[in-house]
This record gives structure tokens, sequence and C-alpha cells, in this order.
């Protein structure tokens, strides 16, 4: 299996994406316009888009590429399709309910074998949640997973999900929605990439 190993401010620092998307407290020194060039093409911003996408939540381009596929096959706007497969992602899931501090973190978690889907085991961080799903913590004697449960009660949720502290569940009520995200992104420079 791929993995990117990419060092995380570097790459932030080449997106211009704040390491704060991806959990990171640790910020740059380095002054961010020192190696800026002064004009970039329509196809070069359209390429770092895609890879800003890829980059935060940790998709190589096949699969990448599947998601834009579907995201063109539904209804509405191709590109906030795309983000709505993204986000539903269940290693997203896990990281937006709050059980990891990063998305690398949460995948871990989930291919682990830490989580449940509608009471099933799943250890697959691509498993795509609909609305109505259940995620719910297995039950672990773990010392990790109970700090973290632990840590539930502090973490904001969107409200496309219900979380239960108590149990260490997560309903999802509905898809994510544009404002949902919490970063800068424009999708559809990465649909009209694909598009060509």
């Amino acid at each position: 299996m791929a993995v990117n190993r990419d060092p995380i401010l570097k790459r932030c620092r080449a997106l211009d994406i704040s390491p704060a998307v991806l959990g990171y407290a640790k910020k740059s020194n380095r002054n961010p316009d020192s190696n800026k060039r002064k004009k970039v093409s329509e196809y070069g911003m359209q390429m770092k888009e895609k890879q800003k996408l890829k980059f935060i939540y940790g998709v190589l381009e096949k699969q990448f590429y599947h998601y834009y596929e579907l995201a063109t096959k539904e209804q509405g706007v191709a590109g906030d399709n795309l983000l709505k497969l993204l986000e539903s992602r269940l290693d997203n899931v896990v990281w937006r309910m709050g059980m990891a501090s990063t998305r690398r973190e949460a995948r871990q978690l989930v291919t682990h074998g830490h989580f449940t889907l509608n009471g099933h085991k799943a250890d697959i961080p691509s498993i795509l949640v609909k609305p109505g799903d259940v995620v719910a913590v297995k039950e672990t004697d773990s010392t990790k997973i109970k700090g973290l449960i632990e840590g539930l009660k502090d973490r904001i949720t969107p409200k496309w999900l219900e979380v239960d502290t108590t149990n260490a569940t997560a309903k999802v009520v509905a898809y994510a929605e544009k404002e949902d995200i919490d970063f800068e992104y424009n999708a559809q420079l990465v649909i009209e990439l694909y598009s060509k």
C-alpha cells in the first residue's frame, strides 16, 4: 500500500494551507512569500487545488479520481458532491467526532479495528457513511481509547453529526454541506482539471 510520507509543514507551506486544518498545532517560522512565483498558470492553480484536497483527506490519485467519477454521476454541483464524498469517509467521520487529533490518527484507529459501523466491524477507512449510520467505539480496555473518550466532551462537532459523549457514538444526520468545511477550497477547479 502506498503511503504519503511528505513532511507535514513543508507540504502545508507548499499548498498554502494552515497546519491547523490537519489537526497540527505547529507553526512554520519561514517566510510564506519566500519562494512564490509571480504568475501561476490556470493548470497550476487546478493542480494545486487537487493536491490540496488529496493531502488534507489522505487520498491517493486512483481513489481520488474514483471519487471524482462518483461526484459527476450524482445530481447537483459536481464540486460540492466531491467534497460531500470526501467528508463522508469513515476516517474523516471519526476525526470529526473528536476521537482523533488528526485525520492520519483517525485512519490508523479505524484500520486497527477500534470502531464499528451500524454494529458491524469496520476496519476500512474509505467506507462511505450515509445519513442514519451510527459510528461507535468498540468495547476496548485500551488506555488510549479511554483517553480519547474523555476528550470527546471538549470537542466541537459539525452539525451533520450527533455525538453521544457518554456512549462514544456518533450518528450521521445528513451529508456535509459546503458551509461545514473549515478550510478554503475551490472544488470547481478540480472538476475542470479532470474534465479536460
